[in-house]
């Protein structure tokens, strides 16, 4: 097999493992809130997306409009917008087909471990993307199988925390990048315009509105201040 996609499937492994239990709990609360096992599995393998696969879970549980749900998923996925405006430019030497399966596969950890495996070797195979792809893709679908299946005999996940694990996984994203140039005052401004966000629109629109404003300051003020080092 080729030892580029073995390297990115090793590097997914332990990543991945730590974000499984919130597989579990999705595929839990999906049957909980009316899917059967395999609509759940299918939400997995189609949406791929954690945080806007819950948010739709708890819509279809309330028993909202479709279009609802649809635009709900599509704000929260907003932020893969911007994921593609950064790795994509590493996918130029791709095939129409090799672009359309990277930019499935480029959820919240492919990015980061991307971006990371640019800092440090300057770029990437397609093999070793589609290692850690199809790894990551794989282990997310079997644990929301899982969930699906036996979630009933999961205790309830609020006095264990489980339901705070995306918080969590997020914060985990955020700190890996903090050595970086200009980080923390982006990120400042990125979860106070969240907050404020949360308070006059609500969710899901303070996920995309708190990103937008850290993009617009780091396009303000990062290249001014990196230009004064």
């Amino acid at each position: 097999m080729n030892p580029d996609f073995l390297s990115g499937a090793r590097r997914a492994i332990p990543i991945i493992l730590s974000a499984a239990p919130f597989g579990l709990l999705f595929g839990a609360l999906a049957v909980d809130n009316g899917l059967s096992v395999f609509q759940a599995a299918l939400m997995s393998a189609s949406v791929y997306a954690g945080a806007s696969q819950m948010v739709g879970i708890e819509l279809f549980g309330d028993h909202a409009a479709a279009w609802v749900m649809a635009v709900s998923i599509f704000v929260v996925n907003l932020r893969h917008l911007l994921y593609s405006a950064t790795t994509g430019r590493h996918f130029g030497s791709y095939s129409t087909l090799q672009k359309a399966a990277a930019f499935f596969f480029l959820i919240d950890p492919q990015f980061a471990e991307t971006e990371r495996e640019v800092e440090k070797k300057g770029g990437f195979s397609f093999a070793w993307y589609m290692g850690m792809g199809l790894t990551f893709y794989s282990i997310w679908l079997g644990f929301t199988l899982l969930g699906a299946l036996f979630g009933k005999l999961l205790p309830d996940p609020k006095p264990w925390g489980i339901d705070f694990l995306l918080t969590i996984y997020f914060l985990g994203l955020v700190m890996s990048f903090r050595k970086r140039p200009f980080w923390l005052p982006v990120v400042i401004v990125s979860a106070a315009a969240s907050v404020l966000a949360y308070k006059a629109v609500g969710s899901p629109w303070h996920v995309s509105l708190g990103a937008l404003a850290g993009v617009v300051f780091a396009a303000a003020f990062g290249v001014e201040r990196k230009a004064d080092v």
